[in-house]
């Protein structure tokens, strides 16, 4: 199953990759910010803005790419009866 669930995962990591992508635009619009995100080389953006820009779109990223992942496993889990990674958990039980 584990093999079966990788394409899935792969597939569901693009999206949220796209998905977090949208999102941080959207948020960094509603914080009062310009249209485009500062890149760390902008000669013209201050280090306080560029350092907001990275640590808000590292938070959107993680928080959107746990989502995806965690219901791409619930998913993954309600259509095939199994979830992604159990083998691992129970063979861990069972050497505990």
């Amino acid at each position: 199953m584990k093999l079966l669930y990788k394409p899935f995962g792969l597939a569901m990591g693009a999206l949220s990759g796209l998905l977090a992508g949208m999102v941080f635009k959207r948020v960094w619009r509603v914080a009062g910010r310009e249209g485009d995100t500062p890149n760390a080389t902008d000669r013209d953006r201050g280090w306080s803005e560029v350092v907001l820009a990275a640590a808000l779109q590292g938070a959107v990223f993680g928080s959107v790419k746990a989502i995806v992942d965690r219901a791409g496993a619930a998913g993954f889990a309600q259509a095939t009866g199994v979830w992604p990674g159990d083998e691992g958990t129970k063979q861990r039980k069972k050497e505990s």
